[in-house]
C-alpha cells in the first residue's frame, strides 16, 4: 500500500488526522503559548520549550534533540510562537519520517502471514478487522484467525468484521489453544488458496511471563508449516498509555519478531508525542494511526501531516 505524496494528502484525510490530534496538538502548542512574550530566544525559554516537550510525552531525548534543532542559529534572535511551530513541524517530520513505511503484502509469500499482538484494550480485533476490510477492498483474498480464544467477545467480534470484508473467519470454542487454531488458521489459508492470513492474539500484559510464552509459541506452531512465517508481525498500541508504549515494545520485541507497529485511539488522547518517542527509540516500521472509530479513521501512517497536526499547523 503506498502512502503516495506525503505533500498532498487525499482530501479529507488531513482534516480527520488534525481533529483526531487535536487534543494532543492542544497540549503541545499550549505549553508554547506563554514562552514567548519576550520574543527573543534565550537560555531560559530554551529550558521551558524542552518542558513543554516532555510534557506533551516526546520523551526527554527527543525534548532535548528539537529544542537544541529550534535554539541553533538562532540563539538571542527574535522569533514567534509560528515560527516556533513550524520549525516544529520541519524537525518531527525529520525524526519520523524513517518510520513511515507503508504496509505492503509480498506477492511471493502466500499467504502472507500477519501475527497481530497487543495488551488488553488496545482496539486490536478492530484493527485487524479494519485492516481485513481495506485489504479485501484492495483485491485480497482474505482469511481471519480468532486468536482471542480467551474473549468469546473478540470471536464474534472478529466474525462479524469477517462478514463485512468477505474474509473466512478461522476459530474455535472459547478457552481453545491459540497456538493450534494459528495452525489450523494457516493450514486452510494455504488451501484456500488466500493471500492474506491475519491472526488475532488474546491482549497480554507485558509483564505476564505466560502469556507471553503463548506467543512465542504460536510463532514456533506456524513455522512447522512455513519457515518464515509469520512474515509480518504487527504490535497495536494505545496512545492512552504514554510512555508506558515504550515499555510495551521492549516486551513484545523479546518474543515475536516485530516489524511494525498501529497506534490506535490517538483521538482520546493529548499523549500523541509518544509516537515520535517510538519511532526515536525505536525506528520501527509505523503503518497506521488510529484517529476515530470508522473503517476511514484507519489511516496510513504519513510523517509530514502528523508533524503539521501535532505542531497544530
Amino acid at each position: 500500500m503506498s502512502s503516495g505524496d506525503p505533500s498532498n494528502p487525499k482530501p479529507g484525510l488531513f482534516a480527520r488526522l488534525k481533529a483526531g490530534l487535536s487534543r494532543s496538538s492542544s497540549s503541545l502548542t499550549s505549553g508554547l503559548g506563554g514562552l514567548f512574550t519576550k520574543k527573543h530566544l534565550d537560555a531560559e525559554t530554551i529550558a521551558e520549550l524542552e518542558d513543554a516537550l516532555i510534557r506533551a510525552d516526546l520523551g526527554a531525548s527527543v525534548a532535548a534533540s528539537l529544542a537544541g534543532q529550534i535554539s541553533k542559529d538562532r540563539f538571542d534572535k527574535e522569533i514567534s510562537e509560528e515560527e516556533i511551530r513550524a520549525i516544529l513541524a520541519q524537525e518531527i517530520a525529520k525524526l519520523l519520517t524513517p518510520s513511515a513505511k507503508a504496509f505492503a503484502v509480498e506477492p511471493g509469500k502466500k499467504p502472507f502471514v500477519v501475527l497481530v499482538a497487543g495488551v488488553n484494550g488496545t482496539g486490536k480485533t478492530t484493527t485487524i478487522g479494519k485492516l481485513a476490510a481495506l485489504l479485501s477492498s484492495q483485491g485480497h483474498k482474505i482469511v481471519l484467525a480468532a486468536g482471542d480464544t480467551f474473549r468469546a467477545a473478540a470471536i464474534e467480534q472478529l466474525q462479524i468484521w469477517g462478514k463485512r470484508a468477505g474474509a473466512k473467519v478461522v476459530a474455535k470454542e472459547s478457552g481453545a489453544d491459540s497456538a493450534g487454531l494459528a495452525y489450523d488458521a494457516l493450514a486452510q489459508a494455504k488451501e484456500d488458496g488466500a493471500d492474506v492470513l491475519l491472526i488475532d492474539t488474546a491482549g497480554r500484559l507485558q509483564n505476564k511471563s505466560g502469556l507471553m510464552a503463548e506467543l512465542e509459541k504460536i510463532v514456533r506452531v506456524l513455522r512447522k508449516l512455513d519457515d518464515e512465517a509469520p512474515h509480518a508481525a504487527i504490535l497495536v498500541l494505545d496512545a492512552t498509555t504514554g510512555q508506558n508504549a515504550l515499555s510495551q515494545v521492549e516486551a513484545f520485541k523479546k518474543v515475536m519478531p516485530l516489524t511494525g507497529l498501529i497506534m490506535t485511539k490517538l483521538d482520546g488522547t493529548a499523549k500523541g508525542g509518544i509516537l515520535v518517542a517510538l519511532a526515536h527509540k525505536f525506528g520501527l516500521p509505523i503503518h497506521f494511526v488510529g484517529v476515530g472509530e470508522g473503517i476511514e479513521d484507519l489511516q496510513e501512517f504519513d510523517a509530514q501531516s502528523f508533524a503539521q497536526a501535532l505542531a497544530g499547523n
